[in-house]
C-alpha cells in the first residue's frame, strides 16, 4: 500500500456545488489585478510578432470560473492563414500522458484493479525480463523505472503487434527506482496496462471514464475518426509530404494507430480548463459527477519521497527542469505538465488557479524553438496579478538565488557605463534573471547611449549555422556588426565612437565553442582602439570545478582553439577573460561584473536561471554535458545527433553495428553513463537522409560522468571495431593534440590516451588557480 503524507492548505478537496460547466467572472471578482493580467495577452502577442509561436489560446481560471481567455494570432500559416479561435482542437502530445493516461490508471487503482506497488508484470508478463521484473507502476508512473526515454522509431516498422513485442523486450538503463529519467516508453507501457486490466483499448476507456463524465466535450484520440472538423484543428507540421491536422504528430504513437499511452490525445482549452477545475474541486466535474475521489486526486499530485529536483506526482510534474510552466512565483503544491507540440498546463492548490497555455509551436516548419520562457513568463504575470492572498514562495526558492553581471551591473544602477557610449557584443543569451535581453536593458539605461550591436556565432538570435553577415537591430534600429562573417573580430572603423565595449553571451564550458574565442578577439580590439572592455561574467554551466581533456598544442591555435586550455576548462567567461587578458599580454583595460550567489559545484539547474539554447543544437543542459566529449569527434565521418531531436544525444554511422558498438562501449565499464543501440536517419549534414546504426548515450549518474572519458571510449572502440571504416585523423582539428591522437590510431586504451595530456593539464591548472573569482 502507498502512503500519502497528508497535504495542508489544499482548499482542493471540498466539493463545491455542481456548476454547468466554467463560467466567467471579471478578474476583479476573483481577486485579481485586471491591469496585470492583461499581460498575459501581451507577452503572448509579442511571441507571435516574433514568429516564436504561429497563435495561441491561454484560459487562466480560479475558484472554478474563468477570469481570462484569448486565442490569439493564427491557428493555421500554411497553405492558407487562418485565424485562431477559443475552440481550436490542439494535439495535446504529453499532456496526453497526466490527463488521459495517469487519471484512467487511477479510476482503475480506485476500483481495486490495479494495485501501485505491484510489479508491472504481474499484469503485462511479456515484461518480465531484462530486469523489468522489478519495476512498480508507481515507478513507470513517476518516471522512475530505469526505462529509456524512447525506443528506435525502427522497432514500428514492421506492425504493431512487432512493435509491441519490441517494446516488451527493452532493456533498462539504469536500476528501477533508482532516478527519474522521462521516459515516453513508461506511459505507452501504462497505457498497455490500462487496457490488459479494462478489456478496452485506451481510447474508449478514457472517454468514458474520464472525459465524458466532467463534459471534455473535444477530448479524443484519433479526433477525425470521431466527427471532429479537420478545420478546427491546429496543424503541427509536414508528415508524410502533407501537413499533419488531426494525425497524431508523435511517430511513435502514429505508428500505434493514434492511440498510445505517451501521445495522441486531443483536446481544446476548456476541454483542460475543466479538467484542471475537477482535480482542484477534489475529482467532482462541473455537473456534480465524480471521477477521482480526493484521496486519489491527492494521491496523483503528491510527490511522496522523490528527491529534490525530481519531485514527480503520478503522472504530473510537480519540481523538475520540466516546470516551466510554473513560472516564478507559484508556489511549491503546484502540478502541470507540458507536451512537445507546445501545450501546457499548470494547477496551483494554494491560490486554486490554474494556467493553460496551448500552441502549436511547429507549425508550419517545425524548427520553431520550445516556448518554455513564454510558458514561464505567463505564469509569473499570471501569480503576479493576484492581490487577494499572499503568494507562497515557490519550490525553485530552494535553489541559489544566482545574479548574472547584467542583473548585478543593474542594481548598480549601470554606474560603469554612465555617460558612455556602449558597443554591446551579445546573442539571445544574453539575458536578465527575468527574461530581458541586454540590449534593451542597456539601449533603456539612463545615462547611458548604446550605438553598435556585435553578433557572435550563430547570429544575434542564435539561429544560424553558416556565416552571419552585418544586419539592423528590429526593434532598437542600431547596426549589428557581425563576428562570424567577412570578419571575426570588431573593425576599428566600427569602434569609432564607442567609449565601452561589454561582453554578455553564455558559454557552454568547452574550449572549441566559439563565444570565448569571439571574447578573446573582442579583448583584442579594445585593447588597440584604447576601449575598455566590461564582460558580464555568467555561470559555466556544466560546473566550475571538474577540468578535462587534452590541452591544445602550442602551434594548433585558431577561431575553436583560441588558447591553450583543456577541451573542458571549468571557468566563466569572466575568469577565461582575465586568463587571456594577461596569460596572452593583451593588458586591455578590462572590468568583470561577476556573478553573485554561484559556487563552483552548480551546474546550470542548480542556479534557477532560465535556460536558453545558446546555439541551435545545444538545447538541453544534458545535451551541454555532453558537448565537450561528443564534439571532440565531430570532425570525423560520424554523426553525432545534429539533424534528429537530440543532437550529441545520439552517433552512428550507416557502417556501424549498433549492437555490436553498445555492447563493446558498455563493457568499457565508462562511469556514470550507458549505451543502447538505436537507428536513425539525421535530417542534416553528415549522412543526411540515410539510416545509421549507432547508439543513444545516457548519463546515469551525474556527479560520476565525464564528457572527455565519454570522448575517447567512443574514439578506442571506433578504432577497434572499424579501423577501415571510422576516420580519426580529423578528430585533430578538435582534439589540437598531436599525441593523444596519435594514442588513439595506434590503438591505445581509455586511460593510455588519458595519460598523453595529464603533464600539461596539471601545468594548466596551475596556471589557472590564479583566476579563479568564485569559492567551490
Amino acid at each position: 500500500m502507498l502512503l500519502f503524507p497528508a497535504i495542508v492548505a489544499l482548499g482542493l478537496l471540498a466539493a463545491p456545488a455542481p456548476t454547468p460547466g466554467l463560467p466567467e467572472a471579471p478578474p476583479e471578482e476573483l481577486g485579481f489585478d485586471a491591469s496585470k493580467l492583461a499581460g498575459v495577452g501581451e507577452a503572448i502577442s509579442t511571441a507571435v510578432d516574433e514568429g516564436k509561436i504561429p497563435g495561441a489560446v491561454v484560459i487562466v481560471g480560479r475558484r472554478g470560473k474563468i477570469a481570462h481567455v484569448e486565442a490569439i494570432g493564427r491557428r493555421a500559416v500554411e497553405p492558407e492563414a487562418e485565424p485562431m479561435t477559443r475552440d481550436t482542437v490542439f494535439d495535446m502530445a504529453s499532456l496526453t500522458k497526466p490527463v488521459a493516461t495517469a487519471t484512467s490508471v487511477m479510476v482503475l487503482w480506485e476500483r481495486g484493479l490495479i494495485d501501485l506497488d505491484e510489479p508491472i508484470t504481474t499484469y503485462l508478463p511479456e515484461f518480465d525480463n531484462h530486469g523489468k521484473g522489478a519495476i512498480t507502476v508507481e515507478m513507470l508512473l513517476r518516471h522512475r523505472a530505469g526505462l529509456i526515454p524512447d525506443n528506435p522509431i525502427g522497432d514500428y516498422e514492421h506492425g504493431v503487434d512487432e512493435a509491441w513485442r519490441r517494446i516488451a523486450e527493452i532493456d533498462l538503463v539504469a536500476e528501477p527506482g533508482e532516478g527519474f529519467r522521462y521516459s515516453d516508453v513508461s506511459f505507452q507501457i501504462l497505457g498497455r496496462l490500462v487496457e490488459r486490466v479494462s478489456g478496452r483499448p485506451l481510447d474508449e476507456f478514457a472517454r468514458e471514464n474520464v472525459f465524458k463524465p466532467i463534459g471534455m466535450a473535444d477530448a479524443t484520440f484519433r479526433p477525425l475518426d470521431r466527427g471532429i472538423p479537420a478545420d478546427r484543428i491546429a496543424p503541427t507540421e509536414v508528415v508524410d509530404g502533407e501537413m499533419a491536422r488531426g494525425e497524431v504528430h508523435d511517430p511513435r504513437s502514429r505508428a500505434l494507430g493514434g492511440v498510445a499511452g505517451h501521445a495522441g490525445l486531443f483536446a481544446t482549452a476548456d476541454d483542460l480548463a475543466i479538467y484542471a477545475q475537477t482535480l482542484l474541486d477534489g475529482g467532482i466535474g462541473p455537473d456534480g459527477k465524480r471521477i477521482l475521489a480526493p484521496p486519489t486526486v491527492r494521491a496523483m499530485i503528491d510527490p511522496a519521497d522523490t528527491p529534490e529536483g525530481e519531485r514527480r506526482g503520478l503522472g504530473w510534474d510537480v519540481a523538475t527542469g520540466f516546470s516551466s510552466p510554473r513560472g516564478e512565483r507559484f508556489g511549491p503544491l503546484g502540478f502541470g505538465h507540458t507536451g512537445f507540440t507546445g501545450t501546457s498546463i499548470w494547477v496551483d492548490p494554494d491560490t486554486e488557479t490554474f494556467v493553460i497555455l496551448l500552441t502549436s509551436r511547429l507549425h508550419p516548419g517545425g524548427d520553431q524553438p520550445s516556448p518554455t520562457a513564454l510558458r514561464r513568463e505567463v505564469a509569473t504575470i499570471v501569480a503576479s496579478a493576484i492581490v487577494d492572498t499572499p503568494i507562497p514562495s515557490p519550490a525553485t526558492a530552494e535553489s541559489a538565488e544566482v545574479l548574472c553581471g547584467v542583473d548585478v551591473l543593474a542594481a548598480d544602477g549601470f554606474a560603469p557605463l554612465k555617460g558612455k557610449r556602449v558597443g554591446l557584443v551579445t546573442n539571445h543569451t544574453g539575458k536578465t534573471r527575468d527574461g530581458r535581453p541586454t540590449i534593451d536593458a542597456l539601449f533603456e539605461a539612463p545615462d547611458v547611449e548604446l550605438v553598435a550591436l556585435f553578433s557572435p556565432e550563430h547570429g544575434i538570435r542564435g539561429v544560424l549555422d553558416t556565416n552571419v553577415g552585418d544586419d539592423r537591430d528590429e526593434e532598437t534600429g542600431l547596426p549589428i556588426y557581425s563576428l562570424y562573417g567577412e570578419r571575426r573580430k570588431p573593425a576599428p572603423e566600427q569602434l569609432e565612437g564607442i567609449d565601452a565595449l561589454v561582453f554578455d553571451i553564455a558559454d557552454i564550458g568547452a574550449r572549441f565553442y566559439t563565444y570565448i574565442s569571439t571574447m578573446g578577439l573582442v579583448l583584442e580590439a579594445g585593447a588597440e582602439a584604447g576601449i575598455p572592455v566590461l564582460v558580464l561574467d555568467r555561470p559555466n554551466p556544466i560546473g566550475g570545478v571538474e577540468v578535462a581533456g587534452p590541452v591544445r598544442d602550442e602551434d594548433a591555435e585558431s577561431f575553436i582553439a583560441f588558447h591553450r586550455l583543456p577541451v573542458r576548462h571549468g571557468m566563466t567567461v569572466g575568469e577565461l577573460a582575465t586568463l587571456f587578458n594577461a596569460e596572452r599580454g593583451v593588458e586591455a583595460d578590462l572590468t568583470v561584473v561577476e556573478c553573485q550567489g554561484w559556487r563552483r559545484s552548480m551546474t546550470f539547474d542548480e542556479t534557477g536561471l532560465l535556460w536558453t539554447n545558446p546555439s541551435p543544437n545545444m538545447r538541453s543542459l544534458t545535451e551541454a554535458l555532453l558537448y565537450p566529449g561528443v564534439g571532440l569527434l565531430e570532425a570525423t565521418n560520424l554523426a553525432t545527433g545534429r539533424g534528429t531531436d537530440t543532437p550529441f544525444e545520439r552517433v552512428g554511422a550507416p557502417w556501424i553495428d549498433p549492437k555490436a558498438w553498445a555492447t563493446e562501449l558498455n563493457a568499457e565499464g565508462l562511469p556514470g553513463v550507458r549505451f543502447v543501440p538505436v537507428r536513425f536517419s539525421p535530417a542534416e549534414r553528415q549522412y543526411e537522409g540515410e539510416d545509421c546504426g549507432g547508439v543513444y548515450i545516457i548519463i546515469t549518474d551525474w556527479d560520476e560522468f565525464e564528457p572527455i572519458e565519454l570522448g575517447i571510449g567512443l574514439a578506442v572502440t571506433l578504432r577497434r571495431l572499424y579501423p577501415d571504416h571510422w576516420e580519426p585523423e580529423a578528430m585533430d582539428r578538435l582534439m589540437t593534440n598531436q599525441a593523444a591522437l596519435d594514442a588513439i590510431v595506434s590503438g591505445a586504451s581509455v586511460r593510455e590516451v588519458r595519460r598523453t595530456w595529464a603533464r600539461e593539464l596539471r601545468r594548466f591548472l596551475d596556471v589557472r588557480a590564479k583566476y579563479l573569482i568564485y569559492e567551490d
